[in-house]
């Protein structure tokens, strides 16, 4: 019984540290948005308002703005647009575009 316990106890600590050891993007987002609450000394209901807005909200939504590689994907896609590129002439304008 002792070594089931002892064995059962390990195979928990070890699942627990792998979890904890790779945060995924909602670990990330919950670390950020409970950051942001700490500096702005929000407490109660104004706290609880505050999380589930900032976890709910897209990664753009919540910086504000596009990120760098959005913007260039954004901009390269417009202008395949404008040269009506389709098919394969666009995958290679796209992939050349954004490379440089």
């Amino acid at each position: 019984m002792k070594r089931f316990v002892a064995i059962m106890a390990m195979f928990l600590f070890v699942a627990s540290s792998t979890t904890l050891a790779v945060a995924g993007p909602q670990q990330e987002k919950m670390k950020t948005c409970n950051e942001e609450a700490g500096k702005k000394a929000l407490k109660g209901d104004d706290r609880k308002k505050f999380m589930s807005e900032c976890l709910s909200a897209k990664p753009s939504e919540a910086a504000g703005k596009l990120t760098p590689q959005q913007e260039k994907m954004k901009t390269c896609n417009k202008q395949a647009g404008e040269k009506n590129l389709k098919g394969d002439e666009r995958k290679k304008f796209m992939s050349d575009c954004l490379k440089g």
